[in-house]
């Protein structure tokens, strides 16, 4: 088990407070604002703790309003909007300082049989022959930008290992599409509810980087400001997280200031577990 995994897990124990009402820190690693996966898992979280067991996530929508500030706690006030006879809804709003930074509706269902189909994976380099991250830091890292080097240093729960570097490295234009391999970094505790909240935690990695290919651009460069505005995901069958998932993602536009992004998660034999769309803000500089 990772130091960063523990951490995930520990920050994902949210303190309850009151009846809907609970308290949930940030990881203290010297970032300037929360980490938007953070907010979304642990908004998750504060809404499974209003559900009975027998129900599970099958939806979330969420916006992001403010920079989350990592030096203090952030209080989850969940409203319990519906409960029937098989949907649960609940509409979470993350505060600190007084004043709103995010909210979360989720919806929850209890497991039914149904129809089943499903679009196929990308076939794609399987991790083992991608470089991995020891590897990454001894032949890539050493050239590049200071601000790449200090992100792939940094301990994450969740290791990484992307199809393709170009991005990060050269200006060319590429088409909209990446595709990434991610695992957990170390054991996600065999309950559905946890690894969902792990699944929402990492679905936001990345995923804002697809809109920028097409322009020759990562989230690194110092001529965007960049940030997520919204976030939504759907998880469709159950997934143990004990082992390598491709996140395949798309950017069918960027117009407005504004880049759309669309993910798949799938298990290394193809199955698909969760969709995932997020809006970002892509805004030029004047200056740099």
């Amino acid at each position: 088990m990772s130091r960063a995994m523990e951490n995930l897990l520990a920050i994902l124990d949210l303190e309850r407070l009151e009846m809907d009402l609970f308290r949930g820190n940030s990881p203290k690693v010297g970032w300037q604002r929360v980490f938007g996966g953070q907010v979304i898992a642990q908004s998750l979280v504060a809404a499974q703790r209003t559900i009975s067991d027998d129900r599970f996530v099958h939806s979330l929508h969420s916006y992001f309003m403010r920079p989350g500030d990592p030096e203090v706690p952030i209080i989850y006030e969940v409203d319990r909007i519906r409960d029937g006879a098989s949907f649960n809804t609940r509409r979470v709003v993350a505060i600190q300082h007084g004043r709103a930074i995010f909210s979360l509706s989720a919806s929850f269902q209890r497991d039914e049989p149904g129809l089943d189909h499903q679009i196929a994976m990308p076939d794609v380099a399987a991790p083992e022959a991608l470089i991995g991250e020891a590897d990454l830091k001894e032949k890539f890292l050493k050239n590049a930008p200071d601000n790449v080097r200090r992100y792939w240093e940094r301990e994450r729960p969740i290791e990484m290992r992307p199809v393709s570097l170009t991005h990060y490295i050269s200006p060319e234009k590429l088409e909209p599409i990446q595709n990434i391999w991610v695992r957990a970094n170390g054991t996600v505790p065999d309950d559905r509810r946890t690894q969902a909240a792990v699944l929402a935690y990492l679905s936001d990695m990345t995923l804002l980087d697809t809109s920028l290919f097409a322009h020759g651009l990562s989230v690194f460069s110092n001529k965007i400001q960049a940030a997520s505005l919204d976030h939504s995901m759907w998880f469709h069958r159950n997934c143990v997280l004990d082992d390598w998932l491709l996140y395949a993602q798309d950017s069918p536009s960027t117009s407005g200031a504004r880049g759309l992004n669309r993910g798949s998660l799938y298990t290394r034999d193809g199955i698909l577990i969760a969709s995932v769309a997020q809006e970002g803000l892509i805004r030029q500089r004047t200056k740099v």
